[in-house]
């Protein structure tokens, strides 16, 4: 995955082999990030807690969405996994981000990505 100018990484191509080899655990992650989005918790009391919580959940589950819509694409898309990531860490799950971003690399580190 290439990185121009800017810090924002590039969309990456994924073999169709590569993709039927690691569909598993690409799914198993993002489901299990979807999960995590889901059962996350404000932080804090209030509306407007709520309201920045909701937000960001729905952040998560559109940047899952569109990992998934381009895995089945036959790529590993740079924005959804961005979109997911900021979304995952402001609802303080920097951990599952993390996985997130590991995905990038699921065919260069075989089972270890996205762990």
């Amino acid at each position: 995955m290439t990185t121009p100018a800017g810090n924002t990484p590039a969309s990456k191509t994924i073999a169709p082999d590569d993709r039927k080899k690691y569909d598993q655990v690409f799914m198993q992650v993002v489901m299990s990030v979807q999960q995590q989005a889901q059962a996350s918790k404000p932080p804090q009391p209030g509306n407007l807690a709520a309201m920045f919580h909701k937000e960001q959940v729905t952040e998560a589950l559109q940047g899952c969405a569109m990992l998934i819509a381009g895995w089945n694409e036959g790529m590993i898309d740079a924005a959804a996994i961005s979109r997911a990531s900021r979304a995952l860490k402001a609802l303080g799950e920097t951990e599952w981000a993390t996985r997130v971003e590991g995905l990038v690399k699921i065919d260069e580190a075989g089972d270890e990505a996205g762990q």
